[in-house]
């Protein structure tokens, strides 16, 4: 099993959830209001006067496969909108209940 958190701005988030739901990843818990920097180029979403946008995340535990492809989704999606910004990476899990 794979814990896959994702990061976006704020616009990307119902777009991410449509993939969720047409890949049947039911599970997950979301945070509607991050700030963030992204690593390379972009804006900084930072819900201020001068950076107004802000992130989104969630976070969501599936099997090690279906997260290969989410995550692959995911990538798709960035390059499509590259500005808007998205970042994702996947833990192993060890044991859940």
């Amino acid at each position: 099993m794979k814990a896959v958190f994702m990061a976006c701005n704020q616009s990307m988030y119902d777009a991410v959830i449509d993939i969720m739901d047409e890949m049947d990843i039911r599970g997950f818990t979301g945070w509607e209001e991050l700030i963030g920097r992204g690593t390379g180029d972009g804006e900084p979403h930072l819900g201020n006067h001068a950076w107004p946008a802000m992130n989104s995340a969630l976070i969501s535990v599936m099997e090690d496969d279906k997260a290969e492809k989410f995550l692959a989704q995911l990538k798709k999606l960035d390059e499509d909108n590259h500005k808007q910004g998205i970042r994702a990476f996947a833990w192993e899990v060890s044991s859940m209940i």
